[in-house]
């Protein structure tokens, strides 16, 4: 299958489907020397990890990750990083009700039109179960840039359903199973959740994800523009249906003379561009907005046909999370990530050396 694999210089492929014995991903152009162990990774897994609350999808699986090669005596060597992650709460019984049937909205219908079967266990490939991997991947990404440059990155919840959430700190995002960055709202999320799982109904969510501390310079001119590599790799998150940069499609009834951001001497006054200027990083923040579509897996019943073009009725049972946007945002940080992590290499290895007489402004005035 194709489609596994992100990345030039810095590639990850995932494998693996959702009930299977196990999932994980190998991690190729890693710069050797950098401290890493499994230890390193294991934070942001357990951030998206399935079970945390009542809000989420109930299986109960560990996610530990465990590291088969390319790193030696604590280190690594420079050659390929695999990852693996077992799968061990796995219920497929649960979905033998959808053998031969495709749930609306679901991926079920154009994978076996493409490749005219599919593992319908949980999804099989097309499950959110595979961020799994990509998280832990992105946690090589993060350590070396955060050693390399200083950048670090954030994503919370910036609406729930019909409920936007405003933003009060970062310092509430890891505080609450919603990755809201408002601790006056959480009580109404909850309630609007409680509500969601009664009437066996889903919903969706917009996720913003920053990357904060940026080099400049990265990004390449037109077809490999940094901003189209991260709106290629938020895409291809699961549910995903729109990315937004910088202002996005507000920028629409924005004039010229408010949208364009004014430099000084002492840094940018705005960030309306979100960080990337004709495909390459400004050294402001990174600023991504994603909308994630509600879950398809529900319990109200909703129109359909079966393996042979029958009409039916489709009501999905099993473990589903009501709204897969509440345990996106550690998925999303990894996205951009591993993008970052890709373009700092390419960057490195074309204009390293580069001197430019003009000198860096700050990323935002004082």
């Amino acid at each position: 299958m194709a489609g596994s694999s992100l990345g030039t210089l810095f590639t990850t492929t995932t494998f693996g489907e959702s009930h299977g014995p196990a999932i994980g991903a190998i991690v190729d152009g890693c710069p050797p020397g950098m401290a890493l162990s499994a230890a390193d990774l294991q934070h942001d897994l357990d951030r998206r990890r399935p079970g945390t609350s009542r809000h989420v999808t109930q299986r109960q699986e560990a996610d530990q990750v465990e590291i088969l090669s390319g790193v030696y005596e604590g280190k690594t060597t420079g050659t390929p990083i695999a990852l693996i992650i077992r799968n061990t709460d796995q219920r497929s019984q649960d979905y033998s009700d959808i053998l031969n049937t495709f749930r609306p909205g679901h991926a079920d219908y154009t994978y076996q039109q493409k490749y005219g079967l599919r593992d319908p266990r949980g999804g099989g490939r097309s499950s959110a179960r595979l961020t799994a991997p990509v998280v832990a991947a992105a946690g090589i990404a993060k350590k070396w840039l955060k050693e390399h440059y200083g950048t670090y990155f954030v994503a919370y919840m910036t609406q729930l359903g019909e409920i936007p959430i405003p933003f009060e700190s970062v310092e509430y995002i890891s505080n609450n199973p919603f990755f809201a960055p408002n601790r006056t709202m959480i009580a109404q999320l909850e309630s609007y959740m409680d509500a969601l799982r009664r009437d066996g109904d889903s919903c969706g969510a917009r996720i913003t994800v920053q990357a904060k501390q940026m080099p400049i310079g990265l990004g390449d001119p037109l077809f490999d523009k940094l901003d189209a590599d991260i709106a290629h790799a938020m895409m291809g998150i699961n549910a995903v249906k729109g990315v937004e940069i910088g202002s996005g499609f507000q920028c629409v009834t924005e004039r010229g003379s408010f949208h364009g951001d004014e430099m000084y001497p002492d840094g940018f006054a705005t960030n309306h561009a979100g960080g990337v200027l004709g495909g390459i990083s400004t050294g402001q923040d990174l600023d991504i907005s994603i909308a994630i579509k509600p879950t398809s897996s529900i319990l109200t019943a909703k129109n359909s046909i079966d393996m042979h073009g029958q009409p039916i009725q489709v009501q999905t049972k099993g473990r589903h999370d009501p709204c897969v946007g509440i345990r996106a945002a550690p998925i999303a940080e990894a996205m951009l990530a591993l993008v970052v992590m890709d373009h700092a290499l390419r960057h490195r290895a074309q204009c390293g050396e580069v001197v430019c007489i003009t000198p860096a402004i700050a990323a935002q005035r004082p």
